[in-house]
């Protein structure tokens, strides 16, 4: 049998986990990296090197659970650091470069599985960064919603509480909460058509 170089012994793909902050996309991410672990593959794991909210070297859920990470400054470096690997974790991948889309799919098309969490709208409702040619080009999306912290509803929007007009700026339960559709519009003063 005839194998040609350029093609990969086995299928890569590219899984995206978005949605708004507090809707659990570094737990979800952080439990399929485990459940790679757990099946013997291996794995390697990449944050933005700007992101030490919690640690300047692991993925840390807002409840506290971790994993060891690579920060990096800039998307290329990841494929200078992924040898050999079955699997690779990325995490907040809105605050990368429009690079990240084609290093996610040269991995993918090299066989590998890529997991990529991130938030896919900005504090005013806009897609954020590389995130909707990711999730264009991935074969897997999962978008997940947190709870609405004014009427408990489904939420999707990452609503801003302090004044900052920056589109990036690192912050917690102290910056930003959850809203769904209904209170953003409200908060934000925009009303409907009638």
């Amino acid at each position: 049998m005839l194998i040609e170089k350029n093609i990969p012994s086995r299928t890569g793909w590219i899984e995206v986990i978005c949605g708004s902050m507090f809707s659990g996309k570094t737990e979800e991410l952080i439990r399929r990296l485990n459940r790679a672990r757990i099946a013997k593959q291996k794995v390697e794991i990449f944050k933005p090197a700007m992101d030490t909210r919690y640690s300047e070297e692991q993925i840390v859920t807002h409840d506290a659970h971790a994993i060891p990470s690579t920060p990096v400054q800039s998307a290329s470096q990841i494929l200078l650091m992924v040898n050999d690997v079955n699997v690779v974790g990325i995490d907040e991948a809105q605050f990368f470069d429009s690079e990240i889309t084609t290093v996610c799919n040269t991995m993918a098309n090299n066989g590998i599985r890529v997991l990529v969490a991130g938030l896919d709208m900005d504090f005013l409702g806009v897609p954020f960064g590389p995130m909707p040619s990711l999730i264009a080009t991935a074969e897997y999306v999962t978008k997940l919603h947190a709870v609405c912290m004014s009427c408990g509803d489904l939420a999707h929007y990452s609503h801003r509480i302090v004044k900052n007009e920056k589109q990036v700026m690192l912050g917690e339960k102290d910056a930003y909460e959850p809203l769904c559709r209904k209170c953003y519009l409200e908060k934000h003063k925009i009303l409907p058509a009638s």
